[in-house]
């Protein structure tokens, strides 16, 4: 049973990945990459590509709409770092990326994304895996149907995310289905969504039998519950929620590993998500995220920050 970080855009970036490693994910999986972006050679993309040793096992997941680009794409990856995986983005919804039938948007025409599958499992001598939503809308849910394509190509597994295109991240996650999608194949099934808690993912496993879980919200700021799940499951040991003094003192560290990875102006712009999810529930909280939001020093937000130790 895995404990896997989910791939998320603007959030499992390297920094994050090594976080949820050293914490206790079994499995970490980068940002999606376009696939086209890769094979045009764009120096941003191939930056999203970087791997520090620390964090293997990691997947690559890469978009795209178009067989032959999404395997060139792969053999890119593969030749460029050698991840452990490739994973294949057939979920998100965002309208950037539906719009130019990418993501979720391949869920509408089946036989494309298993053309798109079973062209990336021959590119590339490592495991393909795949992450799915349950179906376009709850008119057209179609994750079993789209599940026995993706085997009958070869995909390493596949992960599913409890909700449509549709609902985005509203409502709560169909569990029903993603356990539905476990009886109907042969090879492993993770199971994706809702998971914010150590009982959330006991009771993942339980309800719906999948192989493993996928931690996506649920770790923003919070790295802390690849751990508690890993104890929880093994031992039945609870280990308590983290201080407000260690919140701090990772969020201030992990800071300081964004600097040295994008340098310190891209970092501070795209830590505020981070650092706004690490002081969740602290008091004050509403207007210290205001402040987080304005501030563009680092001296000026690591003061911040210790103003909380």
């Amino acid at each position: 049973m895995g404990v896997f970080l989910a791939p998320m855009a603007g959030v499992t970036d390297l920094p994050f990945r090594i976080l949820a490693r050293e914490f206790g994910a079994d499995l970490v999986v980068s940002e999606m990459v376009s696939a086209k972006a890769l094979v045009y050679e764009n120096q941003k993309t191939f930056r999203l590509l970087t791997i520090d040793e620390s964090e293997r096992p990691v997947a690559i997941q890469i978009f795209g709409h178009e067989p032959k680009t999404m395997a060139h794409a792969a053999q890119i990856v593969y030749e460029h770092v050698a991840p452990e995986m490739i994973d294949l983005n057939f979920g998100c919804p965002t309208p950037k990326i539906v719009k130019n039938g990418d993501g979720s948007a391949l869920m509408k025409i089946p036989s494309l994304l298993g053309d798109i599958a079973e062209a990336v499992v021959a590119a590339v001598p490592i495991p393909v895996t795949a992450k799915i939503r349950l179906g376009w809308d709850d008119d057209n849910v179609n994750c079993i149907r789209i599940s026995k394509i993706l085997e009958d190509v070869g995909i390493h597994w596949i992960t599913i995310h409890g909700r449509t295109r549709e609902q985005f991240y509203s409502g709560k996650a169909n569990w029903d289905m993603i356990a539905e999608v476990k009886a109907n194949c042969n090879i492993p099934i993770v199971g994706n969504g809702d998971i914010f808690t150590k009982e959330d993912a006991e009771r993942m496993f339980k309800y719906t039998k999948c192989d493993h879980i996928a931690i996506g919200r649920g770790a923003q700021g919070n790295p802390w519950i690849f751990g508690q799940i890993q104890a929880w499951l093994k031992s039945g040991e609870n280990i308590p929620e983290p201080s407000i003094e260690e919140r701090i003192l990772l969020a201030m560290r992990h800071l300081d590993m964004k600097v040295k990875y994008t340098g310190e102006d891209r970092a501070i712009r795209e830590m505020r998500p981070h650092l706004a999810w690490y002081l969740k529930g602290v008091p004050s909280s509403s207007e210290v995220r205001r402040i987080i939001n304005t501030t563009s020093d680092l001296a000026d937000m690591k003061d911040l920050l210790k103003s909380f130790l």
